[in-house]
């Protein structure tokens, strides 16, 4: 069932997205490169179901597939494998490097399966190996969006345009002013408020987190200023939510779990700035240009290195860092030192640059 070069033109692409929300936006550049590269194929991206709206909107792909395997067990495997099997797909990208992505490609019957790869038994299960930049290292010390765009320029889509892409739909504003309106904030208060989002959270661990009474003390500096407030927490961050609320001397807009991707797309599109830690919510709002004041901890800005040009980097030299663990084993003390003045200062920095016109940032699509 392999494919062999030159049998027949490349007609169905299908790529296996990042796992991880920041990493999918980082990869928007690699798919642009792609599509420009194949006009007329049909191209489908696989992607964990929590993060398919993500892509929603944005032209870049002509469907996307929630992944039933990740979480559903055997059965979610078998719903997978003729999924793929039912397109024929000629092509297969691989974006994550793990076993099991490239094992569902080969199991669904795509022609060619391409990829990175780091150890042997994922070079077996691809067509064709593309070869990482020696300098990159195992641990890809490189800019998600380079290390798509490296692999896209394997394939002939070469693009030096390491512009992030994302789009918010009709949908998913409905869902925006919903949650809103459940948080008691009416669609007459919202209208020309350009809020001030604070997200405190970070799925990866609390490795990644700045102290809950720090964010609170910068939420109250804020609303103090005669800043409007967003309190935002994902799925599983309501407990850190909730700390940083009771900590606060001054009231916020608390949107606790209410939001999904799409949602949260459309939140941060009309965001005035955004203060989070080294999570998705960080790379949602470079791609609408919004400026941003963003906490580095136990990761490395190398590896984000790209769309920094609205981010305030707040971060500290520790032997320590960067350690890519979830919780910290000693005593955090990459955030720990990053004190709240510190972060006063960068978020009047970012309050001073001149946010895009809600016009000039990706357009509403239209469903």
């Amino acid at each position: 069932m392999r494919r062999e070069p030159g049998e027949r033109p490349v007609r169905r692409i299908l790529v296996r997205c990042p796992n991880w929300l920041g990493d999918v936006v980082m990869a928007t550049p690699g798919l642009r490169a792609l599509r420009h590269a194949h006009p007329e194929a049909r191209i489908v991206a696989q992607v964990p179901s929590t993060l398919a709206p993500l892509l929603e909107g944005s032209g870049l792909v002509d469907a996307i597939w929630p992944l039933a395997s990740r979480g559903g067990g055997l059965a979610g495997w078998r719903a997978d494998i003729r999924r793929v099997a039912s397109e024929d797909f000629d092509l297969g990208v691989v974006l994550p490097e793990s076993i099991s992505s490239a094992l569902l490609m080969r199991f669904g019957r795509v022609r060619e399966v391409v990829g990175f790869a780091r150890d042997p038994l994922r070079r077996w299960l691809l067509d064709r190996v593309v070869t990482a930049p020696a300098e990159w290292g195992r641990r890809r010390m490189v800019s998600r969006e380079r290390f798509v765009l490296k692999l896209m320029a394997a394939l002939g889509a070469n693009s030096g345009d390491r512009t992030l892409t994302l789009a918010v739909t009709a949908r998913e504003e409905a869902r925006l002013a919903d949650a809103f309106e459940q948080a008691g904030v009416s669609p007459e208060s919202r209208r020309g408020t350009r809020w001030v989002v604070i997200a405190p959270g970070a799925s990866f661990g609390s490795a990644k987190c700045w102290p809950v009474e720090r964010y609170a003390a910068l939420a109250d500096h804020l609303i103090e200023l005669g800043q409007e407030v967003v309190l935002l927490g994902a799925p599983g961050e309501s407990e850190r939510l909730r700390a940083v609320d009771s900590a606060m001397e001054r009231s916020a807009t608390v949107l606790d779990g209410t939001l999904d991707v799409g949602g949260l797309k459309a939140l941060l599109r009309e965001a005035r700035a955004l203060v989070a830690n080294d999570a998705g919510a960080r790379h949602v709002a470079a791609a609408f240009g919004v400026p941003s004041v963003i906490f580095f901890g136990p990761t490395s800005v190398s590896k984000t290195a790209d769309n920094l040009s609205s981010i305030e980097v707040l971060e500290t030299e520790h032997d320590c860092r960067p350690c890519y663990r979830r919780e910290c084993p000693i005593d955090h003390r990459c955030l720990r030192t990053i004190g709240v003045d510190e972060a006063r200062q960068a978020t009047a920095r970012a309050l001073l640059r001149e946010p895009p016109r809600l016009d000039e940032r990706a357009r509403s699509a239209s469903e």
